[in-house]
């Protein structure tokens, strides 16, 4: 078989997804823990500023295996943004401020990603197999996921800091004990889908909520 015939065979429109989806997985992890950033410098925390985390480059924040996670099961992490709490003037709270600003920013990131895809599907008649609407799609479903997935109160986590201030002191202190043992045992829970019932529910009511919320603002004008 000569090369051009088997390069025809090629199906470039799936690369191209994979690409896109990929690109969308960047740009998500990126923004999520720059916003961990963010707020830790506000809070008084100057360390991720200091080692160059506060960026907009995904060199600078991506851990290989999250990254193939989110590209494949838009649910994954990043090299966690490094936080001193003896900053912070309440250290648990400004902890729990400063985990929860990585799902947040993903929910109003993606809102806006299906802002515009909302917008492309209608400047292109309802088509959805544009590589436009395949672009803001990925990024509003893995916005979803990533938010709903550090969601989850097992450390190292969003969700875990968040947890950890609401509980008594005593109770903290010994989930904290055992934040070492939680990627591993995530990696374990997605790798064999123990995860995916809660994931799926909850990723689809985020992003219905926000088709919601699009719909009504679109419907205005």
């Amino acid at each position: 078989m000569r090369f051009s015939d088997w390069l025809s065979q090629l199906d470039f429109s799936y690369l191209i997804t994979l690409l896109l989806s990929a690109l969308a997985a960047l740009l998500c992890l990126t923004v999520h823990e720059s916003a961990h950033g963010l707020v830790a410098n506000a809070l008084g925390d100057p360390t991720a500023k200091r080692q160059g985390r506060i960026s907009l480059n995904p060199l600078r924040h991506i851990d290989p295996v999250g990254f193939v996670m989110l590209v494949i099961a838009h649910v994954g992490w990043a090299k966690p943004v490094p936080v001193d709490a003896r900053y912070f003037k309440k250290p648990r709270q400004g902890m729990a401020l400063t985990a929860l600003a990585g799902p947040v920013s993903n929910l109003i990131f993606g809102f806006l990603a299906l802002c515009c895809f909302y917008w492309v599907i209608i400047r292109t008649g309802g088509r959805l197999d544009s590589y436009s609407a395949t672009f803001f799609y990925a990024l509003t479903m893995t916005n979803c996921g990533l938010a709903v997935f550090n969601l989850i109160p097992i450390p190292p986590l969003d969700g875990s800091k968040v947890l950890a201030a609401l509980l008594p002191e005593r109770l903290y202190w010994k989930l904290m004990r055992y934040e070492r043992y939680g990627m591993p045992i995530l990696v374990v829970l997605v790798f064999f889908g123990l995860l995916d019932g809660f994931l799926h529910t909850g990723i689809n009511w985020v992003f219905q909520w926000m088709l919601d919320a699009v719909t009504a603002i679109f419907s205005v004008f």
